[in-house]
């Protein structure tokens, strides 16, 4: 790829450049996104081959969400997604809104060391399960691309920011037709005894033969710019819906059989591509079977031979639903599961659900003291949002409303809502509301709204879809506030049994960072402490009990306690792990423990330590020189009543820094615990004089390499100071 010239001010060099990619890379579509909310959000600028209506629920993607693109960037490497079946194993939420055959690749754009967004790639079919060097060399190049484009635009004072809906771009032709070409085109398919019809990629009918139109029972000018299943009643039919967007996922051909209320029986194949769709309508090779058989749209046997992939259209019943809907529901469900507390509910209604409807704005609000609370908004502007918090719980209001009789209200334009609430219809720039009540267990919780900047009409799918998404965000909120003070007691809990301060001690500056698992709300385990034993010697323990329960917690602060006795009863290191082994062996929780227990001399400048099983420290000499104190490994407490331990000196002149962690600072899935040791040595060594400065740093460099922490963290840094 040749590096872009064009002014990189401009958006529309997005365009261009993802149109190269796509065309060098041989992808049939992708998108490029742009960092949004502080880094929090990934919005999609411009996208190519696929239909909109496909990619408005991923036009906005947290950068904390569970998902290709965002993990992404969120971790600063190219994800490939090949193999079918691979997209559903690793990514559950997005196959099943998405299960079709089809390959992706994602990658960070990062320019001048600083990411800037997105590149997202998609395939068609099966792929294989490991990238191929020579596509993956081309996907980092053209990222480089875009993030050069990125960051110039943003020197040049004009950065390319994202808008409420993406572009969609043409795929360019493949070669350019001459008029003349193009009326012998419509000529031909017009001589031809079946129908011909192009679909766009949104599945609009582009064009249509007389034939085609006739065979379904229509006309031309009837059918085209319209879908077929919204003027077709008799293909209003999920599977039909399905069957396209197969098509367009996975650029494979597909087919099924339908019968016109006539009980002619009918055969439609597609053909896909990255511009559109091509359908042949013909009569089915069943058409003179026995008529009355079923129910017009019914489906019968596929026409033969058919497409690799056909389908059937089952009985029609009455007003089914988009298949888009119930993928997108899907969706929605499946991504409310995965928000936690009521923060992260809220912040993926109002940033990523709600805008992929379509809204200009989203507000939520919470029913607090008879009135509406402001939770969460987008799109709305402070001063608009001000008049709206703390609206009444009254008839009077369209939120008020909704919520008092638990019924959702839809208002298409300006006049609808002003002639049903003639005093709350003030001007806020919007045309179309929709306000969902959260009802959680027969129980109103809060409202919904969902405002479009100019006239909208819900048809009756679409009104399905927001009723139920405001189900689900109740749901979804009910139980993140019952997970909060679930969390919140069990947090308490746990702090309860750290230690509150750290003892002062002349001569010996110390410091401690407790970092709780970011994923579920049982406690852990991990401790520390600091015993003061004389005016000049001090015990500093770190354990990590296992397991995460209240009883883990409950057994933590029996072993923190009883290591602070055998301490203060001046026992030795060795003795101090062995009687508290014993006691665990008497108690039989059922949980092991790791201890790491150091007694320090602060007359004579060193250390005792004894270890049961637990992470030997880092020791970073006064030059900076950091190393891994090789402590006897000794058996964890708990396991052998007999269990003994051996203890070592180690001297820790003026200035040096002994750094006791528990394995939720080095480890996590997918890597290898010596090299991430390693790595924290490294930037121990290279880190801070300062010692509360160099144990923030630590953590953060916990908290960037693995945001998602699935184990408490303990870090407890000391250091002698000069007399």
């Amino acid at each position: 790829m040749v590096p872009p010239t064009e002014e990189s001010g401009q958006p529309e060099v997005l365009d261009r450049l993802l149109s190269r990619v796509l065309r060098e890379s041989d992808a049939y579509g992708g998108g490029i996104y742009v960092l949004t909310a502080g880094g929090q959000v990934l919005s999609a600028v411009v996208l190519a081959g696929v239909p909109s209506n496909l990619a408005m629920p991923w036009a906005r993607v947290g950068i904390s969400a569970s998902g290709p693109l965002a993990e992404a960037v969120r971790e600063g490497r190219l994800v490939w997604v090949g193999a079918e079946g691979e997209l559903a194993r690793r990514y559950p939420r997005i196959g099943l809104a998405l299960p079709y055959s089809f390959a992706l690749a994602a990658a960070p754009v990062v320019s001048a060391q600083q990411t800037w967004g997105g590149l997202l790639l998609l395939w068609p079919g099966s792929h294989p399960l490991v990238i191929e060097p020579q596509r993956q060399r081309a996907i980092e190049k053209a990222s480089g691309y875009v993030g050069a484009a990125l960051r110039r635009a943003e020197e040049n004072g004009r950065p390319i920011a994202a808008t409420p809906e993406p572009r969609i771009v043409p795929v360019p032709r493949r070669r350019m037709v001459t008029q003349a070409e193009s009326l012998a085109a419509v000529d031909f398919t017009e001589r031809l005894p079946e129908g011909c019809c192009a679909l766009d990629l949104d599945g609009r009918i582009t064009f249509i033969t007389p034939t085609g139109a006739g065979l379904v029972g229509s006309t031309v000018p009837e059918l085209l710019g319209a879908r077929p299943w919204e003027v077709l009643p008799w293909l209003d039919d999920p599977v039909f819906e399905d069957r396209y967007r197969s098509a367009v996922m996975s650029r494979h051909a597909t087919s099924f059989t339908a019968r016109r209320p006539d009980d002619l029986r009918l055969s439609f194949e597609l053909y896909p591509d990255a511009r559109g769709i091509s359908v042949r309508i013909a009569r089915s090779s069943l058409a003179g079977a026995g008529a009355g058989a079923g129910a017009p749209g019914a489906v019968v046997a596929a026409p033969t031979p058919p497409p690799p992939d056909s389908a059937v259209i089952p009985e029609a019943g009455a007003a089914p639903m988009r298949a888009g809907v119930l993928y997108q529901l899907a969706h929605l469900a499946a991504a409310l599961t995965e928000a936690l507390s009521v923060p992260d509910v809220i912040k993926l209604v109002v940033d990523q659900i709600a805008p992929s409807f379509g809204a200009h704005a989203v507000a939520l609000f919470a029913v607090q003291a008879g009135k509406l609370r402001l939770r969460g908004r987008h799109g709305y502007a402070a001063r608009e949002m001000e008049r709206l918090d703390g609206v009444p719980l009254s008839p009077d209001h369209p939120s008020g409303r909704a919520v008092t009789t638990a019924e959702p209200a839809f208002f298409a334009s300006r006049r609808e809502l002003q002639d049903a609430f003639p005093r709350a219809a003030d001007d806020d720039g919007n045309h179309a509301w929709a306000f969902l009540p959260l009802v959680a267990a027969g129980r109103p919780i809060g409202c919904c709204v969902l405002a479009y900047d100019r006239p909208h009409t819900f048809g009756h799918d679409e009104r399905a879809l927001l009723t139920a998404f405001g189900g689900l965000a109740a749901q979804a909120l009910d139980r993140a506030h019952l997970y909060d003070t679930k969390s919140g007691l069990a947090r308490s809990l746990q702090a309860s049994l750290l230690p509150q301060a750290l003892p002062e001690l002349t001569g010996l500056e110390t410091t401690a960072r407790y970092l709780p698992a970011t994923r579920g709300m049982d406690v852990g385990g991990d401790f520390y402490d600091l015993v003061r034993l004389d005016d000049t010697t001090a015990a500093a323990v770190i354990g990590d009990v296992q397991g995460h329960s209240v009883t883990a917690a409950a057994l933590m602060g029996q072993v923190r306690t009883a290591v602070r006795a055998h301490a203060i009863g001046g026992a030795a290191p060795d003795d101090v792990l062995a009687r508290t082994n014993r006691l665990l062996t008497d108690l039989n929780p059922g949980l092991f423990t790791s201890c790491l227990y150091v007694q320090i001399d602060l007359a004579r400048r060193r250390t005792c330590m004894a270890t049961a099983g637990h992470l030997p420290p880092l020791l970073r000499h006064p030059d900076g020189r950091t190393e891994s104190v090789a402590v006897p490994p000794g058996l964890l407490l708990g396991i052998d009543p007999s269990a003994s331990y051996e203890a070592i000196d180690v001297d820790l002149p003026p200035g040096a820094v002994l750094a006791l962690f528990t394995d939720g600072l080095v480890e996590s899935p997918g890597t290898d615990i010596e090299e991430q040791t390693a790595g924290l040595a490294a930037a121990l060594s290279e880190g801070a004089q300062h010692l509360e400065s160099l144990a923030d740093a630590l953590t953060r460099r916990a908290s960037r390499r693995s945001p998602d922490r699935t184990d408490d963290t303990a870090l407890f840094l000391l250091r002698l100071t000069p007399s």
